[in-house]
């Protein structure tokens, strides 16, 4: 297994993030149980940044789940609208946020984004072709 939700969330980088819809603005608060005990995140999402701290203050979006739910979810091995469908995640809030959480969760460490797999195929037919151009 990939990292820990904890582990991930501490070290998220607070610089821009391409992968956030530019007009997305909102908070969001993981509530992490585990041991015993829950540990709260708190997301502040604006402008393509993210900025992490830990709060238990009310957020434009809750979500709570036990910790191996989130664990799953940051190494992209559980979408968070699939564990919400399963009942091992609740939420309270504006629902689009929990779209803008998967795309924080980095997903799988062999991932890649579709556009990137649409290139290689077009650079793959390109390539036999500029060959036979050549005898």
């Amino acid at each position: 297994m990939g990292a820990t939700a904890e582990q991930y969330l501490r070290q998220l980088d607070a610089g821009r993030r391409p992968d956030l819809p530019e007009t997305t603005a909102g908070t969001l608060r993981l509530d992490v149980r585990g041991d015993g005990f829950t540990d709260h995140w708190y997301l502040t999402v604006a402008d393509q940044h993210v900025r992490v701290t830990r709060s238990a203050d009310d957020a434009d979006l809750v979500v709570r789940a036990d910790r191996w739910v989130f664990d799953r979810m940051v190494n992209g091995e559980l979408h968070p609208g699939a564990a919400m469908l399963r009942n091992e995640l609740t939420m309270r809030g504006e629902m689009r946020l929990l779209l803008v959480l998967r795309r924080i969760f980095a997903g799988p460490a062999d991932a890649r984004h579709p556009r990137e797999l649409g290139r290689a195929a077009l650079a793959g037919r390109a390539a036999p072709a500029a060959r036979g151009g050549r005898s």
